[in-house]
């Protein structure tokens, strides 16, 4: 995992500011000042890290939600689909898949554009890109 976020953090470049959150999305929104476009990569890592943390995951998840709500920046949330193949055997694979379902459905609901990209491509679902945007 050390290695993939050091390829990422190479791929990005200089001009990027990487804020670790794990579980505290808050407060490093907080930090942010207005002109900053915040890059949240990703929401399943965080689900994941919330789901294990041991605290209530409907509140997290709707904690974070309105994090992102009250943020003056404007925000790209990186975010995974995993409830496309088979259910499951093991029960916190399980809660998982459903918890990250809703977790995305909560996200879009608040959202203005939610584009979902498969092969490369992107497909809007909610709102319209700008022009010249791809």
């Amino acid at each position: 995992m050390q290695d993939r976020i050091a390829h990422h953090r190479r791929d990005r470049g200089p001009g990027w500011t990487t804020i670790e959150a794990p579980l505290n999305i808050d407060a490093a929104l907080a930090a942010c000042k207005p002109e900053f476009t915040i890059l949240v990569d990703c929401a399943t890592i965080w689900l994941s890290n919330a789901l294990f943390s041991g605290g209530d995951l409907t509140n997290m998840c709707h904690g974070l939600v309105d994090s992102l709500c009250r943020s003056p920046a404007p925000i790209v949330i990186v975010s995974n689909e995993v409830g496309g193949g088979i259910v499951p055997e093991n029960a916190v694979a399980r809660q998982f898949r459903d918890a990250q379902g809703r977790l995305n459905q909560m996200i879009a609901a608040r959202a203005d554009l939610v584009v979902v990209v498969m092969a490369g491509l992107p497909l809007v679902l909610k709102g319209s890109l700008p022009p010249g945007a791809l």
